[in-house]
């Protein structure tokens, strides 16, 4: 389970962290608005999720 959480950065803008269930950082950054944020967050994550189910993908299609 991987979620993406969000960090009001005192002058800085807001950080975004996507992590897992055990607090392993799989990616994050840094954004000047809540709204870029949370779309950089969700963005990441989606890249995240699309990259393991291609990844499975070929691993079963190398398989046959």
């Amino acid at each position: 389970m991987y979620e993406v959480i969000l960090t009001r950065r005192k002058r800085f803008g807001w950080r975004w962290q996507v992590c897992d269930q055990s607090g392993k950082i799989f990616a994050d950054g840094f954004e000047r608005t809540r709204p870029a944020a949370k779309y950089h967050g969700e963005r990441a994550l989606f890249f995240l999720l699309s990259q393991a189910y291609l990844r499975n993908r070929f691993a079963a299609s190398s398989e046959d």
